[in-house]
């Protein structure tokens, strides 16, 4: 029996940045859903319930700690993992993300996309 992949929502409002995440996803074998604000994220996420999320902060519409706060009110949405994806050092931010629950968080000055989908892989218990 095959074994069923691992879904990803990416929700990015940078098309270059959510194409090169979703693409690299992709080639790694994750079926990968896409969403260009938190607005549009939060219905995604519960509608199709992916395994992970990746999350900006700053997007238009809603915000990515908006949506988080708003997906974390839903049963399923409660425990989900999510990963910030922030362009942001700005730790006031990022610790009230903590408080609403995150698995972690990504400042996108920092990473590669080896190790975005190395994170993944962990938070998923994916074999690499």
């Amino acid at each position: 029996m095959a074994k069923d992949k691992k879904t990803i929502l990416v929700v990015e409002d940078e098309v270059p940045i959510s194409k090169a995440i979703t693409d690299k996803f992709r080639r790694e074998g994750f079926e990968v859903l896409q969403a260009f604000d938190g607005e549009d994220g939060l219905e995604v996420a519960l509608k199709k319930k992916p395994d992970l999320i990746l999350l900006d902060i700053l997007m238009p519409k809603v915000d990515g700690i908006t949506m988080l706060k708003n997906l974390r009110e839903d049963m399923w949405g409660k425990n989900v993992p999510v990963f910030l994806l922030t362009v942001l050092s700005d730790m006031d931010k990022i610790s009230e993300a903590v408080q609403v629950g995150v698995s972690g968080y990504l400042i996108k000055s920092d990473w590669k996309l080896e190790d975005v989908v190395e994170k993944a892989k962990d938070q998923l218990s994916v074999g690499g």
